[in-house]
C-alpha cells in the first residue's frame, strides 16, 4: 500500500471479506494515476481489516492489511486531517459487524468523507448513515437493499455523491467516482489526463445509468415497446393492466399484443411476468426476506401461486434456490478458511 507522505490525502480501504477486486484496485489505481499526473504523492492508501489480517477477494486473491479496525479507532485520537474512508463490498451483503458500524458512525461524526463499493453501501445503510442520502445500489443488490433501507434514496446509477457520501455500484465505476474526486482536489485538466493514459474515452457524470439502454440490452429500437417496458419495470410490486398502459402509448391492447409478439416472441403478460420473476430470483438470492414477502414484493397474491410460476420459470422451486445459495456461500467461505488455516500453519 502507498503511505501517505505528509500533506498527502490519506484514504483508507476498508476491505470486507469476499470484496471485488475489480473496483478495489479501480479505485487504487485512479489515485495512483494522479499521483503520476501531478508528479508527487498528492494520495496515500492503506487496507483494513477486522482483525488486520490479509483480506481475500472473491477472486480468491489476497491483499495484505496495515492494520485492524481497533488499530485505526486508536489513529483517530492524535488529530491531523481526517482521511477518507472507503468500505469494499463485493456481491454478497455483508454480515452484520456492530463494531465496523460503530467506527462508521464515529467517523461520520468526526466529518470523516465515507465511501462505499458494490455492497459495502449495506454497511453505510446499516448504520444508519444513508437515511435521506441519495445512494448508488448495483442492480442484482437493488430489490433487496431497497426493501430493506426504505429511508435511504436508493438508485440503480453508476455512482453518486450526496455531501460526504460516496457510492457507487462496483465494476468500472469507482474509477469514475474516484476521478470526481481528483477532479475536486486538482482540477479537470489532471482527470483529463488521467484518461488519457488509462485510455479512458469519457468520464461517467453523478447518477449515470448502471445497465445498457433498453435498446441495446434487448436489442430493440421501437420507443412505443421502451415506453411498455419501462412501465412494467417500474411497476413490478403492483403489476398494471395492460389498459392501464394504454394512454401514455397510444396503443389498443390488441396493438400491443402484436407488438410484443413480434418484437419479443412472446406476448406482453408472459413477459411481465418473467420481470416479476427476475426480480424474485435476485431477491432469493441476496436477501433474507422470508418467500411471502418476496412473493408480494414482486405481485404475487401468495406463495404458492408465487412458488408454482418461479418453479415453471426456473426449474426449481424459491426455497431451493436460497438453500443452493446458502450452500454455494458456506462452501465459498470454508474455502476462504481452508487457505487461511494452511497460511497459518
Amino acid at each position: 500500500m502507498q503511505q501517505a507522505s505528509m500533506g498527502a490525502r490519506r484514504f483508507i480501504f476498508y476491505l470486507l471479506d469476499g470484496f471485488a477486486l475489480h473496483g478495489f484496485s479501480a479505485a487504487i489505481e485512479a489515485l495512483r494515476l494522479a499521483n503520476d499526473v501531478a508528479g508527487r504523492p498528492v494520495y496515500g492508501w492503506q487496507s483494513v481489516t477486522a482483525d488486520g489480517h490479509p483480506a481475500v477477494s472473491s477472486c480468491g486473491t489476497r491483499i495484505a492489511a496495515t492494520g485492524s479496525l481497533v488499530d485505526e479507532r486508536g489513529r483517530m485520537h492524535r488529530g491531523g486531517e481526517p482521511p477518507f474512508v472507503v468500505v469494499c463490498g463485493g456481491r454478497a451483503k455483508p454480515p452484520d459487524d456492530r463494531a465496523l458500524d460503530a467506527w462508521l458512525r464515529l467517523c461520520a461524526r468526526s466529518h470523516r468523507p465515507l465511501a462505499a463499493l458494490a455492497g459495502g453501501v449495506y454497511c453505510l445503510a446499516r448504520a444508519g448513515l444513508l437515511d435521506e442520502r441519495r445512494c448508488a445500489v448495483h442492480w442484482e443488490h437493488f430489490p433487496d437493499f431497497s426493501e430493506r433501507y426504505v429511508a435511504a434514496k436508493a438508485h440503480q446509477t453508476a455512482f453518486e455523491i450526496d455531501g460526504s457520501i460516496y457510492t457507487c455500484a462496483g465494476g468500472n465505476a469507482p474509477f469514475d467516482m474516484f476521478l470526481r474526486i481528483i477532479e475536486t482536489d486538482l482540477g479537470r485538466d489532471v482527470t483529463n489526463r488521467i484518461c488519457e493514459t488509462a485510455l479512458c474515452e469519457r468520464l461517467r457524470e453523478t447518477g449515470e445509468r448502471q445497465r445498457l439502454p433498453l435498446q441495446a440490452r434487448l436489442g430493440i429500437d421501437n420507443p412505443l415497446l421502451i415506453r411498455i417496458i419501462e412501465q412494467m419495470q417500474a411497476n413490478l410490486a403492483e403489476p398494471l393492466k395492460l389498459a392501464d398502459m394504454s394512454p401514455a402509448t397510444g396503443l389498443s391492447r390488441r396493438q400491443m399484443e402484436r407488438l410484443f409478439r413480434r418484437e419479443m416472441g412472446r406476448t406482453p403478460a408472459r413477459y411481465y411476468l418473467e420481470l416479476r420473476l427476475e426480480r424474485a430470483h435476485l431477491l432469493l438470492l441476496t436477501s433474507s426476506l422470508p418467500v411471502i414477502e418476496i412473493a408480494v414484493a414482486c405481485g404475487f397474491s401468495t406463495a404458492s401461486h408465487f412458488s408454482r410460476t418461479y418453479r415453471e420459470r426456473y426449474g426449481i422451486t424459491p426455497q431451493r434456490t436460497r438453500i443452493a445459495e446458502m450452500e454455494r456461500l458456506h462452501k465459498g467461505g470454508g474455502l476462504r478458511m481452508e487457505k487461511e488455516e494452511r497460511r497459518v500453519a
